[in-house]
C-alpha cells in the first residue's frame, strides 16, 4: 500500500493540466472595428492671423501678448481715449451723424444694443441713435458728439486674441498696431497631394498632441491651391506638392496652455467592420512565412488582415478565445 500511494504522488505532480499552465498573460479575440491611419505633422495654432492698423492719433496704452478682447473692451487707447472693439463684417469708413445711412449704421447700432443702449436697429443714424452714442461716449470717457468717426472704433466679426505687439507707445496710431487672431484654436497640416483623398470635409480626426496625449477634431477645410516644398532640386516640385488641411479641436481646452505646437494628425483610411482581432504581440511568426497565435500552449494558425490601433485582423480563431500575449 505504501508503494501505490508513493505513485499516485509522483503521478499528481506531472499531470498534463499544470505542464500546459500558460507562461504569458492572455487577451480575448474579440470582435470590433478596425479603422487603419495615415499620420501626417501638423500645427497648433490659432485661426485667422492677420494685422490690425490703428487710426489717428498717438498710442498711450497697447493689450497685452494672449489678451482676449471681446465687444465694448478697448482693443487699443490713441491719445488717451480707448478705442473699443465691436463686431460686424462692414468696417466703419465714414463719420456716422444724424441722417447717415447704410449698413456701417447698423453695425453700429446693434452693438449698441447688444451693450445696453436704447435705440431701434436698422440702417438710420437718428437722434436715438445719436443720443445712444453719447452715452457710450461718456461711458468710454471719450467727447460726446454723438457722432462715430472711423478712428473711435475697431470693427472684427468676432472677439480676437492678441498675438503680437507690432506698435509702440508713444508711436503713431495710423499704422500697424497689433498682430491678432480669433479666439479659435486650429490645426493646419500640409499634407501631400496624392494623399488628398484622405482629408475629407467634417470628417473625424485624431490628434496627438506633445506629451502623448490625444485628442480629436474634425476637418474643416481643403484647400485647393497646392504648394511645393523648396527642396533645391529641379524637376522635384510636383512630387513634393502640398494642399493645406485646416482642422478645429472638437475639444479646444485639450492642449492646455500651449500656444503654438507641433502635433501629429492621424487620418482615417480602410474600415473593416465587425472583425476579429488580437493584440499584434500575440502574433507568432513561422518558419514557412506565415503566422500563429498560442491558445493553451498550442500553436494555431491564423490569417492576417487589417493592422490597426495596435490590433490586428485575423481568422482561424474563435471569438471569446484567448491567446497568450508574451510581454514587451
Amino acid at each position: 500500500m505504501r508503494w501505490l500511494v508513493a505513485t499516485a504522488l509522483v503521478v499528481t505532480a506531472c499531470t498534463p493540466t499544470q505542464a500546459a499552465a500558460p507562461s504569458f498573460p492572455t487577451a480575448p479575440v474579440v470582435r470590433t472595428d478596425l479603422v487603419s491611419r495615415t499620420n501626417v505633422d501638423g500645427t497648433l495654432g490659432y485661426a485667422a492671423s492677420r494685422t490690425l492698423v490703428g487710426g489717428l492719433g498717438t498710442v498711450t496704452w497697447l493689450p497685452t501678448d494672449g489678451r482676449i478682447i471681446r465687444r465694448g473692451q478697448r482693443v487699443y487707447a490713441a491719445d488717451g481715449h480707448p478705442v473699443p472693439l465691436i463686431y460686424g463684417q462692414t468696417p466703419l469708413w465714414r463719420t456716422l451723424s444724424v441722417g447717415v445711412r447704410g449698413p456701417d449704421v447698423r453695425v453700429v447700432e446693434r452693438n449698441l444694443a447688444a451693450l445696453g443702449y436704447s435705440l431701434v436697429v436698422d440702417d438710420r443714424f437718428t437722434w436715438a441713435t445719436a443720443k445712444a452714442v453719447k452715452a457710450w461716449q461718456r461711458h468710454l470717457g471719450r467727447p460726446q458728439t454723438g457722432t462715430l468717426t472711423p478712428s473711435e472704433a475697431v470693427v472684427e466679426p468676432g472677439p480676437i486674441r492678441v498675438a503680437s505687439r507690432t506698435a509702440r507707445l508713444g508711436g503713431p496710431a495710423s499704422g500697424p498696431l497689433l498682430t491678432v487672431t480669433d479666439t479659435t484654436r486650429q490645426v493646419v497640416v500640409d499634407i501631400p497631394v496624392d494623399q488628398q483623398q484622405l482629408a475629407v470635409k467634417g470628417g473625424t480626426v485624431t490628434i496627438t498632441l506633445p506629451g502623448g496625449k490625444t485628442t480629436t477634431g474634425h476637418v474643416t477645410t481643403i484647400g485647393t491651391v497646392a504648394k511645393a516644398a523648396s527642396t533645391g532640386q529641379m524637376g522635384q516640385g510636383t512630387e513634393t506638392a502640398t494642399i493645406a488641411v485646416t482642422i478645429t479641436l472638437d475639444h479646444p481646452k485639450a492642449p492646455g496652455r500651449l500656444v503654438a505646437a507641433p502635433v501629429t494628425v492621424g487620418f482615417a483610411g480602410t474600415v473593416h467592420k465587425g472583425v476579429l482581432a488580437v493584440p499584434i504581440e500575440a502574433l507568432l511568426g513561422q518558419a514557412d512565412g506565415t503566422f500563429a497565435v498560442q491558445v493553451a500552449g498550442k500553436l494555431v494558425p491564423v490569417e492576417l488582415g487589417l493592422f490597426a490601433g495596435g490590433l490586428v485582423e485575423v481568422t482561424g480563431v474563435a471569438e471569446g478565445t484567448r491567446v497568450e500575449v508574451p510581454k514587451p
